[in-house]
């Protein structure tokens, strides 16, 4: 009887010491993964997911809407009527040369028609009296059409000397300086009309392969896509050859309606719609965690506790990623504060922590109808 007494306290001694061990080993387990306080997370959901590719683009006058003047010779400057910026209507003079050249050059042109015009009449008359053969007064007639032909090349010439405006528009380039000398080969004034512009991208070949004329494109002003919204345009021409300098491939996109005045050379954002998906799987950018040469994202359960799930990612746009495999809808993911979590962590977000959540996961006046009011909402804003 003694010896069965001593055995039991013997029992006794030993269940407190491993439950003395236990309750160590269990605090440091719980303490090698604390809670993430802070983080965010959103309920996934199947949508619609448009696949886009980005680019940008200069704002450039339409074609058959744009003028490059220049002078038909050389001459003088002696009147700049116009400045860049400034509107003009088709007729309006824009530049003078110098009139006393092509006076000049048109009073010499009379002259040779004049004696041109003698010299056949003398010839004509040696002719029929048989003095000169018949080819000298072929000749003679010759001669009066070409001086003919010079004296309307000099006053078209002269009437030249006067730029005007072929269209109208605006004056986007001003090249001419009062007293400088005008060459042809100089463009003097350029203009466009602001009424006809297009936003000209420029694509990478590989890009450029999947747009489709008549896809849909998102402008918006600057080089990012949260810039000022522009409008929505339409693809109307891809490029069939690649630029020698930019090695990019052109594509103009038409703006019927833009948000505000488009100015030629304005810089512009583009992303243009390359597909559609009308039921993918689809997470904030900011859920992605690298791992190795993958991506990751913690999948928070019913126990607020996130476990590291590897998943493929498909297209992405600026702010979602298409998932290919390895989430499904209606599980709940890590978004805000993910590079922060380890696996098996314990998730609290702010309005958890708000409620009174501690690490253990027990809370403090926290129901379930709040847990489930807070699922609900984060289903709401998942949904587009």
């Amino acid at each position: 009887m003694t010896f069965i007494r001593s055995f039991s306290a013997v029992l006794a001694l030993g269940a407190l010491a491993l439950a003395a061990c236990s309750k160590p080993d269990q605090a440091a387990a719980d303490e090698a993964v604390p809670a993430v306080v802070g983080a965010r997370t959103t309920v996934v959901v199947a949508r619609p997911f448009t696949e886009t590719v980005s680019m940008l683009g200069t704002v450039v006058a339409r074609a058959g809407h744009l003028a490059s003047l220049s002078v038909p010779t050389q001459g003088r400057v002696s009147q700049v009527l116009v400045a860049t910026g400034q509107r003009v209507s088709a007729g309006q003079p824009l530049v003078v040369l110098d009139p006393s050249v092509f006076a000049a050059a048109r009073q010499s042109a009379a002259a040779a028609v004049s004696l041109a015009e003698q010299n056949a009449e003398r010839t004509r008359r040696l002719v029929a009296e048989g003095i000169a053969p018949r080819k000298d007064a072929e000749q003679a007639a010759a001669d009066v059409a070409r001086t003919h032909a010079d004296l309307v090349n000099a006053e078209r010439q002269a009437q030249l000397a006067t730029v005007r405006a072929p269209i109208s528009g605006v004056v986007t380039r001003v090249n001419a300086t009062l007293g400088g000398t005008a060459d042809p080969a100089q463009p003097l004034v350029e203009i466009a009309d602001p009424s006809a512009l297009d936003v000209l991208l420029n694509a990478t070949p590989t890009d450029a392969g999947r747009v489709r004329p008549g896809a849909k494109v998102t402008l918006s002003a600057g080089q990012r896509a949260n810039g000022e919204p522009l409008g929505i345009g339409t693809v109307v021409d891809i490029g069939a050859a690649i630029d020698s300098l930019t090695r990019s491939v052109a594509v103009r996109v038409r703006v019927p309606a833009a948000r505000r005045p488009l100015r030629i050379g304005e810089t512009v954002f583009a992303q243009i719609a390359v597909r559609t998906v009308p039921n993918a799987v689809v997470v904030p950018l900011e859920a992605l965690v690298p791992e190795g040469d993958g991506l990751k994202v913690f999948v928070v359960d019913a126990q607020s506790v996130a476990h590291a799930t590897p998943v493929a990612v498909g297209a992405r746009t600026d702010s979602l990623a298409e998932i290919t495999s390895g989430l499904t809808a209606g599980q709940r993911v890590v978004t805000y504060g993910a590079y922060g979590v380890q696996d098996s962590a314990r998730v609290v977000t702010p309005e958890q922590a708000a409620r009174g959540v501690v690490d253990t996961g027990e809370t403090k006046g926290e129901t379930k109808a709040a847990v489930k009011a807070d699922a609900k909402a984060d289903e709401k804003k998942a949904k587009p």
